[in-house]
């Protein structure tokens, strides 16, 4: 096994040790940071920009302010959290200059790869459900599909949750609830 110094080490040790790391200019910890959240990082803004090109970029753009700015973080073991205000700022500020309100059309965000022992009929109804799924979101109030889109897709908790979008977490588990038994009801075909 290599020491702390090498990739796979860092690869295996957590958010709070890499960020830190990072944070003191260590190009290898920020690309690990890199390498593990991009995935959600993508996918959280493709469901905030409505699966535009520019998901890349604001992920990108959104690692280059983290770069710039991971000393200022107080608890380096909220990396992820704080990664994903950077890019919910970012994205919600393209979202603002092109046009006044978060579009949730598509379903990319939410694709999932397709299995290979899938048949097509398979393949169609799961994408017809990743369809209704995704009008069911664009239905919700903006605060209850980010809170949703947060916890479901994020994997982010309550706390965090209240911390991005500063609110209580009060709030937060009302807006969640709200959310869910809209989804529910609309998905109530699908179950």
């Amino acid at each position: 096994m290599t020491g702390l110094d090498g990739g796979l080490a860092l690869d295996i040790a957590d958010d709070r040790t890499i960020a830190g790391r990072a944070a003191d200019g260590d190009v290898e910890a920020f690309a690990t940071l890199v390498r593990r959240y991009t995935p959600l990082l993508r996918a959280y803004a493709r469901r905030i920009l409505g699966g535009t090109a520019s998901v890349d970029d604001i992920v990108q753009e959104s690692f280059i302010t983290a770069w710039q700015r991971l000393p200022e973080l107080d608890d380096m073991g909220r990396v992820r959290g704080w990664l994903m205000r950077i890019v919910s700022r970012k994205a919600i500020d393209e979202v603002r200059a092109r046009r006044p309100h978060v579009d949730v059309d598509g379903v990319e965000g939410l694709e999932l790869p397709a299995r290979p022992e899938d048949r097509p009929e398979q393949r169609a109804e799961h994408r017809a459900e990743l369809t209704a799924l995704a009008d069911a979101l664009g239905e919700l109030p903006d605060a209850q599909r980010e809170c949703w889109v947060l916890r479901e897709i994020g994997g982010c908790t309550y706390d965090e949750i209240a911390e991005q979008l500063d609110q209580p977490a009060s709030t937060v588990r009302g807006l969640l609830a709200r959310a869910r038994k809209h989804i529910i009801v609309r998905m109530e075909d699908w179950r």
